[in-house]
């Protein structure tokens, strides 16, 4: 019975928080709801054409919502100031796919075996029998095709292809989502890729790899912090890496560590948990308080212990 909604997406949003979030939106403004969409950060360029209307606002104070959707977000730290402007007595619905995720919700909607909240969300347009628009197909494929790595990560399972041909037959326009997504990098993220390349270290023969990255690195190339994502991927798939690991200095004390996996014996989300972190099996994070050499020595020496204790290839 809900008519004012709020859909609310994850800090440094992503491919799948953006395309779910917005794909729910259209879907509820298309039976006649009242819908808004926050993220408390801006939207990478990248990923703007799914969003030709500026419908992502940034949180502010309103009259209060009936009801709060939450998208791909495993936990309320990960709303960011949304959390501050969401009406606390209303109802407020958890949909996501993160193992890691805390149940924060009045209704949790939580399915860790689907490769991305894509998936729960086209789930949710079959059983409520709504209409897949062109654009709510853009916004669902971007979504399932970017938390998959193009189809690529393990996590992905004879359903997300069956859904993502489902969504080219209702209209998902390949060449535009694959030509915005994967072939539009700024100049400024090459830069810092080159700075990467130079950069990284290989660590237990050579089975870890990882960079730092700074706010200098960003000033010095141009770049924005969207600009960092996918960086890690690069060095992950080096032939005898198996765990890679992104450090990113976001106060003199904070550090934000990414950590991303290739092999099914090595859960880099339960090695971000042991830092308050979490994530899937394969892609990871969390943020550590202490000295950049300290965290560094500390996330090395817990990937190790992983790799010896779990890896055996």
């Amino acid at each position: 019975t809900s008519t004012k909604i709020c859909v609310v997406s994850h800090i440094r949003p992503d491919g799948d928080s953006l395309g779910s979030q917005l794909a729910l939106t259209f879907g509820l403004e298309k039976i006649g709801k009242q819908v808004e969409a926050w993220c408390d950060d801006p939207i990478p360029a990248k990923l703007s054409f799914l969003d030709p209307e500026n419908k992502i606002q940034k949180p502010h104070q309103t009259e209060g919502f009936d009801c709060v959707i939450s998208v791909d977000v495993a936990s309320v730290e990960r709303l960011g100031e949304c959390r501050n402007y969401i009406n606390p007595s209303k109802v407020l619905i958890n949909i996501d796919h993160h193992s890691s995720n805390t149940r924060f919700g009045d209704i949790n909607w939580i399915c860790p075996r689907d490769p991305a909240t894509g998936e729960i969300v086209f789930k949710l347009f079959k059983w409520a029998r709504w209409e897949i628009s062109t654009q709510i197909a853009d916004c669902l494929f971007t979504a399932i095709s970017t938390d998959t790595g193009s189809f690529q990560y393990s996590t992905t399972r004879p359903t997300t292809f069956r859904t993502a041909a489902e969504l080219v037959q209702r209209g998902a326009e390949l060449e535009k989502i694959c030509n915005s997504v994967y072939q539009s990098f700024p100049i400024s993220r090459v830069r810092l890729l080159q700075l990467v390349l130079n950069r990284f270290k290989l660590t237990a023969d050579n089975k870890i790899a990882y960079f730092w990255l700074k706010p200098e690195d960003f000033t010095r190339t141009g770049a924005c912090i969207s600009d960092s994502e996918g960086l890690i991927d690069h060095i992950r798939s080096i032939e005898p890496v198996v765990v890679a690991c992104l450090f990113e200095l976001v106060k003199p004390d904070l550090i934000r560590i990414s950590l991303r996996s290739k092999s099914q014996s090595i859960n880099v989300n339960e090695i971000a948990a042991k830092f308050n972190g979490g994530g899937h099996p394969a892609a990871a994070g969390a943020h550590i308080q202490g000295t950049p050499l300290a965290v560094q020595r500390k996330v090395i020496k817990a990937i190790k212990q992983a790799l010896n204790s779990n890896y055996d290839h």
